[in-house]
């Protein structure tokens, strides 16, 4: 395996087909390479996706009241209703599958630049929510200073208030601090117990940071909202499904406020759970699309090792059949042919994962300091295991490669190889 000799017989006989040496390796190189940038830019598209979801609850669903589409025991078509703290007591009695219910409320006001927000001489225009601690288990936000709404301040209805990033900038100083600060909503001051920022990336994540969250029950007395819900976030214990849950809670609220069993458009409703489902399923796909066309761009490569090491055994006829009349060893000769092949196919696979692996950090470190969305495309990688898993099925290939030229080579009988002219 160490003989010199053997390495420099090695050298030589890939030296003198440059072009053919070149060309052969370049095939290998471009499989491998091919196939560690398609598999870091899915990993990348991958994470961007599931980056911008945040710590959403894989398992959760949201559900909201809308108008009846149908008429039902007396009640016209496009009746309008309310959810309601009942609700919220029979949801949990009745439905055991539920880990947890975070009922929701949104104040008026804060729409198209309408300042609802007061602190001395500044206002802004936000989102005002009633929400209770559990929700934060559903679509957590990142608690920069302070703490969240907590369980005594829905008990006591206290005039606490958990404020955004964005309410932040604009209704304080730089460097300012806010906790234990007052803001002034519908005509009554909160104090500020907590800050945030949202876990999510634009879209989502922009509305969060301009929130101002306060208590569930707060905001029912304070808005003279009475026992009303706006929407209910929902999740599944781990045994059941969050669909199974979904069709329970409509079922009971349907019999609560005489709905029509066959009314779908009486709720609005997101079920992150088979957006989750849909969106694992599509990467399932592209992984396998991924490695169908790496793999077949690598066996073309290994297909080229292969005839370039025929051509090699050819060419050296004279030589191989020179080397059994001197009474070499047929595994002296199959092992040099399958250490060619080899050293190839290694050499070359090297190559090609070492430059698309530094590619990858090239566009990763390019995404970062450019500011690029990361939330369609964010830290494409490659799992080592499976990189080292390929480069052991290259070196596996790259001796399959050399099967055939071996065989053609011991094949190769001395008294006509001596005689051969090639």
């Amino acid at each position: 395996m160490f003989d010199r000799d053997r390495w420099t017989e090695i050298y030589m006989a890939l030296k003198s087909n440059k072009l053919r040496t070149f060309l052969t390796a370049f095939g290998v190189f471009w499989g491998i390479f091919m196939l560690i940038i398609m598999l870091g830019s899915g990993r990348g598209l991958e994470n961007g996706v599931y980056h911008g979801m945040g710590d959403f609850a894989t398992n959760s669903v949201f559900i909201w009241a809308q108008p009846t589409s149908k008429p039902y025991k007396g009640y016209k078509q496009g009746r309008r209703y309310n959810f309601t703290n009942q609700d919220t007591k029979a949801i949990l009695d009745n439905i055991h599958e539920i880990e947890i219910l975070a009922p929701r409320i949104q104040a008026w006001g804060g729409g198209d630049g309408e300042n609802n927000v007061i602190r001395g001489l500044k206002t802004g225009a936000f989102s005002i929510l009633g929400d209770v601690p559990e929700v934060n288990k559903i679509d957590p936000v990142t608690i920069t200073s302070g703490r969240f709404i907590n369980k005594m301040d829905i008990q006591d209805k206290r005039k606490t208030a958990v404020i955004g990033k964005r309410v932040i900038e604009v209704l304080f100083e730089e460097g300012e601090e806010p906790l234990g600060k007052y803001l002034k909503i519908n005509g009554v001051y909160f104090q500020i117990v907590g800050t945030f920022k949202s876990m999510h990336n634009q879209g989502w994540g922009d509305w969060q940071n301009q929130c101002v969250i306060i208590p569930f029950t707060t905001l029912q007395k304070t808005y003279n909202y009475g026992n009303r819900v706006g929407h209910y976030s929902i999740t599944s214990k781990k045994e059941y499904s969050a669909t199974l849950v979904e069709e329970k809670v409509k079922n009971l609220i349907r019999r609560r406020h005489a709905i029509h069993p066959d009314d779908q458009r009486a709720f609005g409703s997101n079920n992150v759970e088979k957006e989750f489902i849909q969106i694992n399923n599509l990467f399932i796909g592209i992984a396998g699309l991924i490695w169908i066309v790496g793999t077949g761009t690598l066996l073309a490569g290994i297909i080229g090792v292969s005839n370039i090491m025929l051509f090699i055994v050819k060419k050296r006829t004279k030589e191989i059949g020179i080397q059994r009349a001197l009474g070499a060893s047929p595994s002296i000769i199959i092992s040099s042919i399958l250490t060619e092949s080899v050293v190839l196919t290694a050499i070359a696979g090297w190559i090609g994962f070492v430059f698309g692996i530094f590619l990858l950090e090239v566009i990763t470190k390019a995404i970062q300091n450019g500011g690029g969305d990361e939330s369609m495309f964010s830290n494409p990688e490659v799992d080592f295991n499976i990189a080292i898993i390929a480069l052991v099925i290259l070196v596996i290939s790259g001796l399959v490669a050399g099967v055939i030229p071996a065989k053609k080579a011991m094949a190769v009988r001395p008294i006509e190889a001596i005689r051969d002219d090639g």
